[in-house]
């Protein structure tokens, strides 16, 4: 059991520092989607790990001020792994460098797999083969950040949305992608 994991920065300025309040960013996403493929990977000891906070507190999903409310990136990559959940988790590897992380699982007849590139510019190309055919892509969507301090607040809620994926080609059993800096993407694969 993984208790209170999370990033812990200084709290935002002009806010109450006992209350650790910090503006998460594309960063956060980074560390986020990286942690969660760690456990998944790992879900054989791993059976319990949580977020340290989830909302105005560390790493926190939503921030709200009042009646208003904001999505952040990491609450976006929870929505994109939530796929993983309830699946089987498949042992893959793919040739990418330091700056990528992954995992993979399986559903009924459908691979999910997610992918970090935390490399603060330039995109990456990774290639995986699996094990049976692709019959085509269910979906693939991402979020990314065009610096690494890119945030959602409450005067600009959608700046780090999740988006539409489209870089990628399929031949028989091998996936192609081309992963921006800065992104957390995950694809759903038909197979």
């Amino acid at each position: 059991i993984v208790d209170e994991w999370g990033t812990w920065f200084s709290a935002e300025p002009g806010t109450n520092p006992g209350f650790l309040y910090q503006q998460n960013t594309i960063r956060d996403a980074m560390v986020a989607a990286i942690t969660l493929n760690i456990f998944h990977k790992h879900a054989e000891r791993v059976h319990m790990a949580n977020i340290a906070q989830t909302v105005n507190v560390l790493q926190a999903m939503i921030l709200t001020d009042g009646e208003k409310m904001v999505k952040t990136p990491s609450y976006h990559v929870f929505d994109l792994y939530k796929v993983h959940q309830d699946a089987e988790r498949i042992e893959s590897h793919g040739a990418a460098s330091e700056t990528i992380t992954y995992t993979v699982s399986k559903q009924a007849d459908t691979l999910h797999l997610s992918i970090c590139n935390f490399a603060v510019s330039g995109s990456e190309a990774i290639s995986f083969d699996f094990e049976t055919a692709i019959q085509g892509i269910k979906e693939a969507c991402y979020i990314v950040g065009d610096k690494m301090n890119a945030h959602n607040d409450f005067d600009h809620p959608e700046d780090v949305v999740i988006q539409s994926f489209e870089d990628y080609t399929t031949n028989n059993s091998q996936l192609t992608i081309n992963i921006p800096a800065m992104s957390v993407l995950t694809i759903s694969l038909a197979v």
